[in-house]
Formats: C-alpha cells, sequence, structure tokens
C-alpha cells in the first residue's frame, strides 16, 4: 500500500468508527473527532459547512413541559366521546391532563351518594386507563346540585378546590359551584387569597375551573376579588360550561372557554356545530413556554393511530 492509499485508509477508518460512536451515543476513547457535532443530546459526525437541518435550538428545556386539558363531558353526555379522548390521550402522551368539570351526568335527579358513585365509577374506570396523571376540577354536574353530588366528591376526590406547582408553574383548580350552581363560598376566596400569597415566586400560574366566570354580566363579587388577587402576576385562565370554544384577552392576559369533550351541542343530534361556531370534540394542548403557556385545540379526530384510524 502506497503512502497516499494509505493516509486515505487510516482516514476512512476514522470516520467510520466516529460514525459508529455517534450513532450509539457512546463517549469518545480516543483523540475527540473534529467532525463530530455534540449539541445538548444531538450527536453527530456531518463535516460540511452546509449542514441539512436549520438550527440545533431544540424545544427541550428541562423546566418546560406539555399538559392536556378536557372540557365538558356530560351536560347531555354523548356517550363513547371521552372514552375516544382517553385513547388518543394515550396516543399522545401529555406529561399530565387537567380537567374543567362535568365529568359525570350528576343533576337533581341524583337522589343518593350510592348513585352518585355508580357515575362516578363509570367515569374512574374511563380515566384510571390513562398512561399519565389526571387531575380533577369540579363542574356543576359533578358538585354544584345537591349534598348526594357533594359527598360522593369528597368520597371519591377529597378537597374540591386546591393546588399544586409543576416545574416552576402553580395549577389553581378552583370549584366555581361549590354549595350550589354558580357559586363559591367566602372560604375558598380566602384559600384562593392565601395560596396567591404564599407562592409569589412561581414563574406562571394556570387557572382551572368550571363556570366562566369573566363572563358574567355584572360580574360575581368573588370573581372580582380574585381577579384583583392575580392581576400582579403573570396567568391564563382555563374555564368550560358553555360548550362552546372562545378566546378572550383581558389586560394581557388570556381567558379559554374550552369547547366539549362529549357534551351535547347544538348541531343535529347534539353534536357539535363545528369549529366556525366554535362547536367541537377536542383536548386542549397546552405547552409551558419560557414566555408562558402555547395553546392549541386537538380535535378528536384529527388524531389517528399508527395504522391511519381513528
Amino acid at each position: 500500500m502506497n503512502k497516499f492509499d494509505r493516509r486515505d485508509f487510516l482516514k476512512a477508518s476514522f470516520s467510520t468508527a466516529a460514525a459508529i460512536t455517534a450513532g450509539l451515543n457512546l463517549p469518545s476513547v480516543a483523540k475527540a473527532d473534529q467532525n463530530t457535532i455534540s449539541c445538548k443530546n444531538f450527536r453527530t459526525n456531518i463535516s460540511h459547512n452546509a449542514k441539512p437541518w436549520t438550527h440545533l435550538d431544540f424545544y427541550n428545556d428541562a423546566k418546560n413541559f406539555t399538559f392536556a386539558i378536557v372540557s365538558d363531558r356530560t351536560g347531555y353526555y354523548r356517550p363513547g366521546v371521552f372514552n375516544t379522548a382517553v385513547n388518543k390521550l394515550n396516543l399522545m402522551l401529555p406529561e399530565f391532563v387537567m380537567s374543567v368539570g362535568d365529568l359525570i351526568d350528576g343533576n337533581n335527579g341524583v337522589k343518593s351518594v350510592d348513585v352518585a358513585q355508580e357515575k362516578w365509577d363509570e367515569f374512574n374506570y374511563m380515566v384510571n386507563r390513562l398512561k399519565m396523571p389526571f387531575f380533577y376540577v369540579p363542574g356543576n354536574h359533578d358538585h354544584g346540585y345537591n349534598d348526594f353530588l357533594r359527598q360522593a366528591w369528597e368520597n371519591n376526590h377529597g378537597p374540591n378546590h386546591y393546588y399544586f406547582i409543576y416545574k416552576g408553574v402553580l395549577m389553581l383548580c378552583i370549584n366555581t359551584d361549590e354549595d350550589n350552581v354558580n357559586s363559591i363560598t367566602d372560604e375558598q376566596v380566602a384559600y384562593i387569597e392565601n395560596v396567591i400569597k404564599t407562592h409569589t415566586d412561581v414563574r406562571w400560574t394556570c387557572v382551572f375551573f368550571h363556570n366562566p366566570m369573566w363572563r358574567h354580566n355584572p360580574p360575581k363579587p368573588y370573581w372580582v376579588k380574585i381577579e384583583a388577587m392575580l392581576a400582579d402576576r403573570n396567568y391564563t385562565v382555563f374555564g368550560g360550561h358553555i360548550h362552546h370554544y372562545t378566546k378572550a384577552v383581558k389586560n394581557g392576559k388570556k381567558y379559554y372557554t374550552l369547547a366539549t369533550t362529549g357534551g351535547c351541542a347544538s348541531g343535529e343530534g347534539g353534536n357539535p356545530a363545528g369549529p366556525a361556531k366554535g362547536e367541537f370534540d377536542h383536548f386542549a394542548w397546552v405547552t409551558m413556554t419560557d414566555e408562558g403557556p402555547v395553546m392549541a385545540n386537538i380535535v378528536l379526530d384529527g388524531v389517528l393511530n399508527d395504522e391511519g384510524k381513528v
């Protein structure tokens, strides 16, 4: 082998070894490959000045995350829709799933805790199939109509308003149907005030509840107080109840009412009348960024499995 051939052979051998190392994501064991690019979790051995990608600023900041929100399943629910949403969520794999109430078909016709429990057994069976955590938030059909529903909620889920903090984001879950339909007690308002005052160091606050209180005219006094508590921080609000998707911006803050995840709508047979009328079965897909939540609506029929089927 002449000198020229030997040099080409060694160069090819070195490049092949580097490519194998990059492909297996193994640490280097000899002199560093000058052709290897390393960026966060990305490795390659491409050395050409032009690259077959736009940039390597991957959206994978450890403090950011993605979660989903389901909306009204009931209010004259349509069988099978919510169960389909569970299947689709297990395909999409958010980190967790939130809700904005009306999860069971409770109403004044529920005359015992046992009847309410049967309805929760049905619902809990579905959400226990989720591969990720599910967080309950009550609506009027879950909590507002009578003491049987309220007792069943406590038996199954404990507190009817609460908070948690995830990766520096405060998730505040409010009950807008606490001791009746469309009601928040002074005790809950005091609880909310304490949570907000105690957690001033969070980077964002997401508020979840059923009845879109900002749409009331005139506004309820308790919502005026709560909104004033939130005024000096970054926050986003998510509600449901009206089975109709809307977005509002107040003082630079975004307020969403979600459509349905199985609840009755205004179209034929109680089906959604379509996005043009703000009606569709969906779950919200929320990605937390440094600038706050970015929200998209995932229509259930738009999620196909790996066989291309609904």
